[in-house]
Order: structure tokens, then sequence, then C-alpha cells
């Protein structure tokens, strides 16, 4: 009988740390496949942010779209150089005009922030314009309009509402 040379040391040690270190290998590149399935998954395009984050996109010149309404815009202000663009009537319904009025305002892999009162709305549109719209850098102001007041961050009175 031959002896494998492969396996012949000391009583199928070998054998055994092979096994271990293919094992091992195996489940590395599971991990990894399961990462990238779950990487691709997530919506790059769409982005939360907090107020400070706000403020940094801001000081690039992002531009910033408050979805809100007249009535909300007049009650506390809006973030200098926003543009007013009322995405939802009272009762939720989506504004007809509004997504004509958003295309001739941004270009679709242009960055762009969202902002609403507190941001749900701004999360509904902003997942709108992303997975239907193909928008590709949207950020949506998570605590809305009401965060960035509570921050201590600056308002102007809507001059046009």
């Amino acid at each position: 009988m031959i002896a494998d040379p492969i396996f012949a040391r000391s009583s199928g040690d070998f054998a055994v740390r092979l096994t271990a270190k293919l094992t091992t290998v195996f489940a590395i590149l599971i991990t990894v496949f399961a990462l990238s399935a779950a990487q691709a998954a997530e919506p790059v395009g769409h982005t939360d942010i907090d107020t400070a984050e706000l403020a940094v996109l801001l000081e690039r010149g992002t531009k910033v779209v408050d979805i809100r309404r007249a009535d909300e815009w007049r009650e506390t202000g809006v973030i200098p150089g926003s543009k007013l663009l009322t995405a939802f009537d009272a009762g939720g319904l989506l504004n007809p005009q509004f997504p004509a009025e958003f295309g001739a305002f941004v270009e679709k892999d242009e960055p762009v922030i969202i902002i609403c009162r507190s941001g749900n709305r701004s999360e509904t549109m902003s997942r709108i314009l992303w997975e239907r719209a193909g928008y590709t850098q949207i950020y949506n102001a998570s605590g809305g309009i009401v965060s960035w007041i509570d921050d201590g961050n600056p308002t102007e009175p809507c001059l046009t509402c």
C-alpha cells in the first residue's frame, strides 16, 4: 500500500487542519456573498440625513425642496434658498403638478434635499423619486423643519405664501 503524502502526517492532523481551513474559507465566501446581496438591496440613491448633514450639504450648494403646504411655510418659515413645491395636499393626495415642477428644478443625477415638517412626507417622496422617477441622489431631511428649528438653525419668512 502506498501512503498518500498529503495525509500521511501525524495521525491525520493535516487532514483536520485542511478541512478546518477549507470550512473557514467557505464561510468567509458565503458571508461576502450575503453582504454583497444585502448591500445591493439597499437604496443607495436615497439617504436619510440629520440636521448637521443637512447644514453641510447646504454649504456645498445642494438644492433643497420643501414639499410642505403654504400654511405650513407661513407657520414655521422656510430654509433660506429652498424651493417651495407642495407635494401633497391636506388630504394626503399627490399634487398633480409636483412631478413636472420638481423635474424642471432638479436633474435626475443632481443631489437634492427633500424636507417636510417632520420627515414623514419627505421620506415617502424621497422613495418615490428614487424608486419610480429615477433620481439618483435624494437626501431626506429625516427630522424635517421641526428638527432644523429645534437645533437652532435659521429660517426665513415665506414671502410668496
